[in-house]
């Protein structure tokens, strides 16, 4: 009979071995009393084990015991009773041994052979294949993954109509029993930012947990193979995993494989964790310090979605390592435009004694630790692109048409437009009809009688021709304003304060048209710039002589900066600021855009950061992500 409770059992200690009992009546040849027939006698009588109804457990007189009873006085009834089975005998009463005859054996006649019991051939689990069925509702479709003794398999659940995900084991498999308690346990655990396991049975030799397959799902790896994701995405996903494995431990749930492979995100932008509990015993994996462990292992998630390099030296789960000998290195100094704030983060939740990019703060230890860290991260924007728009998987569209069908097609490279919809019939149609056509009518009417008074009016009243003038032919309307072409981008900290050079790896995210990346000073330990310089900033070379009505800068904080413009005819790009003429200030979040106050014409443009926004780490830094020139 199957065993279909989803109750939490406490059977993980027993380690999948057989209980004392079925040991005891295991026989020589490997076979317990349950697999074997009885046999009879020559003469047609059954055996004496069977006809005391007890069965037959020992036929080898090597391994019957030799320590002799314990005598006891037998009653009268007992001494008159006979000893062998007979017409009276009863066949539930247990023999009383003979201490007469134990003391002082005596050879009984020779019996007639009796054949030896046959073995029934022990039941193995039947061979697996696409198109096999269990529980006459599952049927197999795909095997996904065959290792170590058990499968995982997509399957149809013909009964309700929908794809399931099941893992099979033999149900003397030495796991058996730790997969169906973690499974039960997980199904209690009805958390929909896992995956939920649907079923847990044994029948037909066979352990098979059925848990739910999600088609429009796409796993954390796949999402990984096109680049990092956006900051914003990556916060979602720390935070939804780690809030989802704070649920698991408190009631007592931990994963032990948390990897890019065992986390999906949906097409609404959910992420579900698959393999709870379950994936683990599979595997017979254990840990003394289980949330620590899946603690690290988000922070591996979270540092892998923010670099695409997997935080340990050797490749895995088609990411590459970090280089030999470098140690574990912070997330954002790995790769340029990383969100400070999930960097440390990230180092915070993996082995790194502690210690993080930037500051000296206490590691995260378990998954509530680390869901509270992300919750303190200050508000990230999410990508001001639309999202990608979902396509359902190639098995759910509608079937195409035949290619050669005449009904849907015709002979040409272009096919026929669709008919149109037939009319309205009756009087219905008849009405809306006349309806639309004095609508008609009546605008036809009314704009005929607008034009002719327009026209009317017109010569009516004679327009003044406009006086020209010398100084009007000899000074033309500014042409209107249009962007101009930024040909270069030159990061500029002029001596004798500074050293001549500011970040300048990160000088290219202003010229790559992306929002999310952002070219950022050094940190400061006061807003203007510690007292140590005037400011920082950055040159725009717009290739030859321009007439430049306005810059639109896109800073990240409440930032102070002004643009200077180096003198027309200039050629060469300045290297001090007295190279350069203050033209226009502003300050602001997000989009400043500053406007010379007179006609200003140049090649070389500098927008320079006199004061700096405060950042999380209570340092002062500036950040632009975009520059544009309007002519």
């Amino acid at each position: 009979m199957a065993d279909r409770s989803t109750a939490a059992v406490g059977v993980a200690d027993e380690g999948g071995e057989a209980p004392p009992a079925a040991q005891q009546d295991a026989t020589p040849d490997g076979t317990t009393t349950d697999d074997q027939d009885s046999g009879t006698a020559g003469d047609g009588t059954p055996p004496k084990d069977a006809a005391d109804g007890t069965e037959k457990t020992q036929d080898d007189p090597a391994e019957t015991p030799t320590a002799p009873l314990p005598a006891t006085e037998p009653e009268p009834e007992a001494q008159a009773a006979p000893t062998g089975p007979g017409p009276e005998a009863d066949p539930t009463a247990d023999p009383q041994p003979d201490p007469e005859a134990a003391a002082d054996p005596k050879p009984e006649p020779e019996a007639a052979p009796r054949p030896a019991p046959r073995a029934k051939p022990k039941a193995t689990a039947p061979e697996l294949h696409s198109g096999h069925r269990l529980a006459r509702r599952y049927q197999l479709a795909e095997c996904v993954t065959r290792v170590d003794g058990f499968s995982s398999w997509r399957a149809v659940d013909e009964k309700l109509r929908r794809a399931v995900g099941i893992h099979l084991l033999p149900a003397g498999h030495p796991r058996s029993r730790q997969v169906l308690a973690a499974a039960r346990s997980a199904a209690l655990l009805g958390d929909p930012r896992f995956v939920q396991v649907l079923d847990a049975v044994e029948e037909d030799e066979l352990v098979y947990v059925i848990h739910e397959w999600l088609p429009d799902a796409v796993s954390l790896a796949d999402l990984l193979s096109s680049g990092p994701l956006e900051p914003h995405e990556a916060y979602q996903m720390a935070s939804q995993v780690s809030q989802g494995m704070a649920a698991a431990h408190r009631e007592g749930l931990a994963h032990l494989r948390l990897d890019p492979g065992a986390v999906l995100r949906t097409s609404s932008g959910q992420y579900r964790i698959r393999g709870l509990a379950v994936a683990a015993a599979l595997r017979g994996l254990s840990s003394d310090r289980p949330q620590r462990q899946d603690t690290e292992a988000i922070g591996a998630l979270l540092y892998c979605a923010l670099t695409q390099r997997w935080p340990y030296e050797e490749d895995a789960h088609g990411l590459a390592g970090l280089p030999k000998g470098v140690g574990l290195v912070a997330p954002d100094q790995l790769r340029a435009g990383v969100h400070r704030g999930m960097s440390d983060v990230a180092m915070r939740a993996l082995v790194n004694d502690g210690a993080t990019a930037s500051r000296e703060e206490p590691p995260c230890t378990t998954p509530e630790e680390l869901a509270k860290a992300i919750a303190g991260i200050p508000r990230i924007r999410p990508p001001e692109h639309p999202a990608p728009v979902y396509q359902p998987p190639a098995f759910q569209q509608p079937p195409q048409p035949p290619t050669g069908s005449t009904r849907y097609t015709v002979a040409g490279p272009a096919a026929a437009p669709a008919a149109p919809p037939p009319a309205l019939p009756g009087r219905t149609g008849s009405a809306l009809k006349w309806a639309v056509s004095a609508l008609l009518i009546v605008a036809i009417g009314l704009g005929s009688w607008q034009l002719a008074d327009a026209m009317k009016s017109r010569e009516n009243h004679t327009p003044n021709r406009p006086s020209t003038s010398p100084t009007a032919e000899h000074n033309p309307a500014p042409p209107p304003a249009a962007p101009l072409t930024i040909a270069g981008v030159k990061d500029f900290d002029p001596p004798p304060e500074g050293n001549g050079s500011e970040t300048p790896s990160q000088i290219k995210n202003l010229d790559d048209h992306d929002p999310n990346t952002t070219w950022e000073t050094s940190w400061y330990a006061r807003p203007d710039l510690g007292g140590l310089k005037d400011g920082v900033g950055v040159i725009l070379d717009l290739g030859s002589d321009h007439q430049v009505s306005s810059v639109a800068v896109n800073v990240v904080g409440d930032t102070d900066l002004e643009l200077w413009a180096a003198p027309a005819g200039t050629t060469d790009r300045p290297t001090r600021l007295d190279g350069f003429q203050k033209v226009s200030g502003g300050s602001g979040d997000g989009q400043v855009t500053l406007k010379p106050g007179s006609r200003t014409t140049s090649r070389y443009l500098l927008v320079w950061l006199t004061k700096l926004p405060e950042d999380s780490d209570g340092r002062f830094r500036g950040r632009i992500s975009e520059i544009s020139v309007t002519g």
